[in-house]
């Protein structure tokens, strides 16, 4: 039912088994010592911020494991909770739900936003009689998940041209594979299509849709995710905290300095060393990673939004979380 699903807002987030387990994460590093050790998961194709700062040298003698691929933030920052690995990156509207939930669980950088050369759109066929907000009821909205920034930013879009949660109720966000997003709005099997990145720059080369709104066209530069370690793992770890987190504040700073050439090219470079069979032609169109604030630092203004939204929907309860609980900035000594 189309209701019960879209009410499910991060649905995956809140789950109580997760929350339970939380409280039985255990930090890598054992009594006694720091692990210098991060285990986690990647993005196929794709070179995360940890990732660029460990190439960089900006970890030291701290090393990442790799474990898997993840195509989901909320699934990715779940991981992280209840421990199978010791960091993990969600939209930030996933971290206020999580932590609502119970996880244990603190904020602790910026990774991505949306900024004038990096947003998501969401598009319609040129021929398409889609031109408001109204228009899309009972049509299908095409994203790569569930419960995360595309769904959120689609509820903002209805919410501010008017429609009542009823009306919101009747539009559909539809789960589609980012490579098939395109196809599947071609063949009509959706009406809209949210396409950022690469898919969104080649599905333009071929002509034939246009947008309707992007993130950036409703709130600007803003940073929308965040990655989030266990508060046992800062407790039992602050040393390995501090060099991952001010890491990852160098990359930021270092890809926000650098020619996009430079940075394509080490990335490039970084996906043909590791070794994991994948295809790098999809970087040569990366343009920034959006992070709105200097080294990824973190502000209230980042959560409130969907804090806000959050308990307008009824998904927590007003007053529920607090910015203290959900970031600190402790371990990011960027410049300092």
């Amino acid at each position: 039912m189309a209701t019960t699903t879209r009410r499910r807002f991060l649905a995956l987030a809140a789950l109580g088994a997760v929350a339970t387990a939380c409280g039985r994460a255990t930090a890598s590093g054992g009594s006694g010592s720091e692990t210098r050790k991060l285990r986690y998961q990647g993005w196929a194709g794709q070179v995360t911020l940890p990732e660029l700062a460990e190439d960089l040298g900006y970890f030291d003698d701290v090393k990442l494991e790799w474990v898997g691929n993840t195509i989901s933030g909320p699934q990715d920052i779940q991981s992280a909770a209840t421990g199978q690995i010791d960091f993990g990156g969600a939209f930030n509207g996933a971290v206020v739900k999580l932590i609502a939930a119970g996880a244990p669980v603190k904020a602790v950088i910026s990774y991505y936003g949306v900024d004038e050369r990096t947003f998501s759109g969401y598009y319609v066929l040129e021929d398409s009689p889609i031109r408001s907000a109204r228009d899309l009821l009972g049509k299908k909205i095409g994203m790569n998940t569930l419960g995360a920034h595309s769904e959120a930013i689609l509820d903002i879009y209805l919410q501010r041209n008017g429609l009542s949660a009823a009306e919101i109720a009747k539009v559909e966000p539809t789960v589609i594979p980012p490579v098939n997003t395109e196809q599947a709005l071609r063949q009509k099997q959706i009406e809209v299509a949210v396409l950022g990145g690469v898919l969104r720059d080649k599905a333009l080369a071929s002509g034939g849709i246009r947008p309707l709104f992007s993130d950036y066209d409703l709130l600007g530069r803003f940073s929308a995710g965040s990655y989030v370690v266990t508060n046992r793992f800062l407790k039992e770890n602050p040393t390995t905290a501090w060099t991952f987190v001010t890491g990852v504040a160098r990359a930021i700073e270092w890809a926000r300095t650098t020619p996009a050439e430079e940075v394509i090219e080490r990335s490039t470079q970084i996906i043909r060393k590791r070794g994991r069979n994948e295809d790098a032609a999809a970087l040569k169109y990366w343009k920034s990673f959006g992070v709105a604030e200097t080294a990824g630092r973190i502000t209230d203004d980042e959560f409130k939004p969907w804090t806000d939204w959050l308990v307008a929907h009824g998904d927590i309860r007003a007053g529920q979380v607090k910015p203290a609980d959900l970031y600190t900035n402790q371990f990011n000594g960027y410049g300092g």
